[in-house]
């Protein structure tokens, strides 16, 4: 459990309703949350789902693993208690996003269930939409795609704690939407969540 430092610290709330600021964007803020393993196709879906919808008018945006790793995250290391800290706070920081309305998309591997269903809890605290997207592909299918070549490493014993390879990966029980991206494109991977996203009342029906 994190600790809690900060004393005599109290919440202002502002002038300004989420709904308000929902009716300003036409659209309703929200989470999406891609997990998977490495290398399943994340950032891919992730940031091309982004485009789609700001090239519809919609206001979207990616928080993604590495990108975050290189600021706010990049004090921690790949350990549990690490993995654990860095969901917590990209959470933190996703509820934000989603409370002003923007469509906010999470590339994580995410691979513990325990990091993921806190994050769902604070979302649900919050009633801010929550989407959980298993991105479903092989391991075989992530290792043959892999850009950094860090399975092969983890193989070797280059890296120790690789999410597939010596470390596990706790695949969702009750994920919002289960993507096949090892078998599907990507285009369609994105057109089954711009379905869903409608379907659920985040944005107007096309």
């Amino acid at each position: 459990m994190t600790e809690i430092k900060a004393t005599n610290v109290t919440w202002h709330h502002g002038h300004v309703e989420r709904g308000q600021r929902e009716e300003l964007l036409r659209q309703k803020g929200c989470t999406i949350w891609l997990t998977g393993l490495p290398s399943s196709g994340k950032s891919t879906i992730g940031f091309s789902l982004e485009h789609l919808l700001v090239e519809r008018g919609r206001l979207a945006y990616v928080l993604d693993g590495d990108n975050i790793r290189h600021g706010l995250n990049k004090n921690l290391g790949f350990s549990a208690e690490d993995r654990a800290e860095n969901i917590r706070r990209i959470g933190e920081v996703a509820k934000l996003f989603s409370d002003s309305g923007v469509i906010t998309i999470t590339s994580f591997v995410s691979p513990y269930r325990k990091d993921r269903d806190g994050v769902r809890e604070l979302h649900a605290a919050a009633k801010i939409p929550f989407f959980e997207v298993l991105i479903d592909t092989p391991v075989a299918t992530c290792e043959k795609r892999d850009p950094k070549g860090l399975y092969g490493k983890a193989r070797a014993g280059q890296i120790k704690g690789f999410t597939g390879v010596d470390d596990p990966y706790e695949p969702p029980l009750t994920p919002e939407i289960t993507l096949k991206a090892g078998e599907l494109p990507v285009e369609q991977c994105v057109g089954q969540l711009v379905k869903a996203l409608a379907e659920r009342g985040i944005i107007a029906k096309s």
